[in-house]
């Protein structure tokens, strides 16, 4: 399969476009199953009702992993919003939206988040022993759920064309949806922090959900995404995330 210029390239995959479908190729370094178990994943939310891209294929492209899917048209709320800047309040809260519409789902047969969690905190590097520990035992003491949570929800992920669709499952987990918009905040103060308080504030006001609620969950995920080897991060602002655990024990 020729597979030509990918249009898209994220820290797992790259995504290509290949007789009018999306082909999403996996690194090759990634554990076997990575893309059935996305595969899966999409097929459930689908399945439940998500606005969902869907599954055409899993196969291996040249030793590789990849997975064929329905082409989406449109552009995604985060270039939308780079195009016009002043209609951020409008995207976001369409996004908490979506959002809320997946915490919704039950989500049983998926990884446990907190299980997912805690192999990425003991597989983080920058952490020191104590660290991990510090972390681990916070994680025991946060609440158990099994809501249907993405794991990487950004305007970026969401496409508008007809409908708005949900893409990039991989990270999908069942969990508390106060860390998945925790997960989302993080990525948000990565480029803007402006953005990233406005999509907290308004959560908690759609939602009734208290800001230090969510932010109980942010040395847990701040730790836990040191382990995903992300080049743009800056893992020592992470670091100081973390830190003030130890600074609140």
């Amino acid at each position: 399969m020729e597979l030509g210029h990918p249009i898209a390239a994220g820290n797992t995959a790259k995504v290509y476009i290949v007789q009018d479908k999306i082909v999403k190729v996996f690194r090759e370094d990634l554990p076997a199953g990575t893309s059935f178990y996305e595969a899966e994943k999409q097929r459930y939310a689908l399945s439940k009702g998500l606005p969902v891209p869907k599954i055409i294929n899993v196969t291996k492209i040249d030793g590789r992993q990849a997975i064929m899917m329905e082409k989406i048209s449109g552009l995604t709320l985060g270039e939308l919003l780079l195009e016009n800047r002043n209609l951020a309040q409008h995207y976001i809260e369409m996004s908490i939206d979506i959002q809320q519409s997946i915490h919704r789902i039950s989500a049983d047969s998926f990884e446990p988040m907190t299980e997912k969690l805690a192999r990425q905190i003991g597989e983080a590097e920058r952490l020191s022993q104590s660290q991990k520990t510090a972390l681990l035992l916070k994680l025991t003491e946060m609440p158990v759920k099994k809501q249907l949570c993405h794991g990487d929800f950004h305007l970026f992920n969401l496409i508008m064309g007809d409908q708005i669709t949900i893409i990039d499952w991989v990270d999908a987990s069942a969990g508390d949806s106060r860390a998945d918009v925790y997960r989302t905040y993080l990525l948000y103060t990565q480029f803007s922090s402006e953005l990233a308080e406005l999509y907290l504030q308004l959560y908690c006001i759609k939602t009734g959900l208290l800001k230090e609620e969510i932010m109980e969950w942010a040395p847990i995920i701040a730790g836990a995404r040191l382990a995903e080897g992300v080049l743009s991060e800056d893992s020592d602002r992470l670091l100081e995330i973390v830190d003030k655990l130890s600074l609140r024990g």
